[in-house]
């Protein structure tokens, strides 16, 4: 391996490194705990019995209602739940807001369904106003008295249906919720009605408030908040509002019209999508990161959506509320914008490259090969076969040229033997060397450099899409989405800040050592024999297990690639090339080089300079 390979895989290293850094955040920033603080919240069944109660919701004292509200009747918490293929939903008469919402074909990392709203906190969903006598009510405390006799709905002889809850204010003033609950979709869509209201209201506007943000669902918390923020498409581009500091709130106000909003965690998202636009409407996003007292991480958001309605005296409004997975065909089949909330992954500007190849290349590929083979494991170790036989001409190429640069060694030590005392003249002989057998120094590393768009659209693939989520391979790799840690050490070590050992980062590392002992003959290089595999798998030792598998198995591959090559391939003859013949890239640098230095002699004999 000739010295500008090695440079290139260095910078590789780097870049890697730096890369982690600008994803995760730092581990640094948290309380210092006696304990684990990537550890995340251990849920007890108690925690969980608990969370199933309801909140108490107390009212407010009665010189903060005015007249309108401080006779209106507190909420009951009459519970109805919806049941659905695809969810149970739990609508409380307190607010006629969300009171648990379980996807049912998803789990927690305990075994329990995933449950998206903080319930703890008061569910969601609520309303909120300014009176013609100055207060600023909310909703959440009054009852929303249902307008049906069930308690409990199971959607299967129909598409769709639609439950009502009303809140009466006085006999000619009322606010009504009506929730329609789809068969085949995540979408439940809540309309409102206002009567009276320009009785009570000042001016023509109100919010619709989303309070308590989505509920983490993962073991480990640090991870998930690394994705938790909220995203919001308008104007045809998709934005990002994202808590990055711990303790301190941040708040951003948007003007104008947005096709949706949503708050995810790492693989689900609660998005809402006003059915009508309002030019003059506002959205306002609040956030926090938290850390929690067991090591644990948090991220919370709150979202505002104020409204003009031209009518009180009647008026309508209308919302999509999808609940569900972070899944680009789930997504799609919901709203075609909504895909933009899959995150793969960015690096220094590079989305515009990285996301074309997840999105519209490896991402189908992936689903294609799982439509006939159910285990992802076995998924991953051909889709890396595949990727192996595509790169397969860019890896030749830098091959081919590793070798003619080794070759080329014994000249060029010659040379800079020749001209040690003249650094300019060693240079000119060097390029000229690499005219003279039409080499390009860089053509050992641009190939390897020209792969790292693909290798970082895979680490958004494997660490982000709900696919591998839970997904088991074999022996101790029981889930594909998070690290195989087999061994848990008492300290965590520097710089890495890691106390869990993954198998497949140690079998990664085994192979690159493997690699390097095949390619590395320089005695001058020998140290990187070992400093690459050690830095390599203490980098990927954080990475997902299906992440590393693919890396696992693309070294194996390459490893046996070089093999056969080393063993069966013809050896490479350095030939001189033929100057005649149309220019290449060395013989245009080489001129450009020359051409300068003698309008450099020019000017110098001149006086100019």
């Amino acid at each position: 391996m000739d010295r500008n390979s090695v440079l290139a895989f260095i910078l590789i290293g780097l870049v890697l490194m730096l890369w982690l850094w600008y994803n995760t955040p730092d581990p640094s920033k948290l309380p210092k705990k006696s304990h684990d603080t990537t550890q995340v919240q251990t849920k007890k069944l108690e925690e969980k019995k608990s969370e199933e109660k309801l909140s108490e919701n107390k009212i407010q004292p009665e010189d903060t209602l005015g007249i309108y509200f401080s006779s209106v009747e507190v909420g009951k918490n009459s519970i109805t739940t919806v049941e659905t293929p695809l969810y149970k939903i739990e609508i409380n008469s307190t607010g006629g807001k969300f009171n648990r919402v379980f996807l049912k074909k998803y789990k927690e990392w305990y075994g329990g369904l995933v449950q998206l709203i903080n319930t703890k906190d008061g569910g969601d969903l609520n309303l909120s106003f300014v009176t013609k006598d100055g207060k600023l009510i909310s909703t959440a405390p009054f009852e929303f008295k249902p307008e049906f006799s069930q308690n409990y709905i199971n959607l299967t002889d129909q598409d769709s249906i639609t439950k009502s809850f009303v809140l009466k204010i006085n006999d000619t003033t009322l606010i009504r919720k009506k929730f329609t609950f789809y068969k085949d979709k995540y979408f439940v869509r809540v309309d409102l009605e206002f009567k009276g209201m320009d009785r009570v209201l000042s001016g023509n506007r109100y919010s619709l408030d989303w309070e308590n943000g989505i509920r983490f669902v993962e073991k480990n918390t640090f991870d998930e908040a690394s994705f938790a923020k909220v995203d919001y498409y308008a104007a045809n581009e998709l934005f990002n509002f994202d808590a990055t500091s711990f303790g301190q709130k941040i708040e951003k106000k948007i003007s104008g019209v947005f096709d949706w909003v949503a708050i995810r965690n790492k693989y689900f998202a609660i998005s809402i999508l006003p059915l009508q636009k309002d030019p003059d409407g506002m959205l306002e996003l609040e956030g926090e990161k938290k850390a929690l007292q067991n090591g644990g991480v948090i991220d919370k958001y709150s979202l505002s959506i104020s409204k003009n309605l031209p009518n009180f005296n009647y008026a309508q409004d209308a919302f999509n509320i999808y609940f569900g997975p972070i899944e680009y065909n789930t997504l799609k089949s919901h709203h075609p914008t909504m895909t933009s909330i899959v995150d793969f992954g960015s690096f220094l500007g590079l989305t515009f490259i990285i996301r074309p190849i997840a999105e519209y290349l490896m991402l189908p590929l992936l689903k294609f090969l799982h439509s006939f083979i159910p285990n992802y494991g076995i998924v991953i170790i051909i889709f890396s076969l595949i990727i192996k036989i595509a790169l397969h001409p860019l890896t030749k190429q830098s091959m081919n040229s590793m070798k003619k640069m080794q070759l080329l060694q014994p000249m060029m030590n010659e040379i800079r033997e020749k001209y040690k005392d003249d650094p300019q003249k060693m240079n000119q002989e060097v390029m000229k060397l690499y005219q003279t057998y039409g080499i390009n120094p860089a053509g050992g590393c641009l190939p390897i450099l020209l792969q790292m768009p693909i290798l970082i659209a895979l680490y958004g693939l494997f660490r982000a899409t709900i696919e591998l989520r839970q997904q088991p391979f074999m022996l101790w790799i029981t889930d594909l989405s998070v690290p195989d840690t087999i061994l848990h050490l008492p300290f965590r070590l520097p710089i890495f800040m890691i106390n869990e050992i993954s198998g497949l980062a140690l079998l990664l590392g085994i192979t690159m050592f493997i690699q390097q002992k095949m390619t590395v003959t320089d005695p001058r290089q020998k140290a990187m024999v070992y400093i690459m595999p050690i830095l390599l798998t203490l980098l990927f030792n954080s990475f997902p297990s299906g992440l590393n598998l693919y890396y696992f198995m693309f070294n194996i591959l390459s490893i046996a690639h070089q093999h056969y090559v080393n063993k069966y391939s013809k050896p490479i003859e350095l030939k001189p090339v033929d100057r005649k013949s149309k220019k290449g890239f060395m013989q245009k640098l080489m001129e450009q080089a020359e051409q300068n230095a003698k309008e450099r002699r020019k000017r110098l004999a001149k006086g100019k300079f």
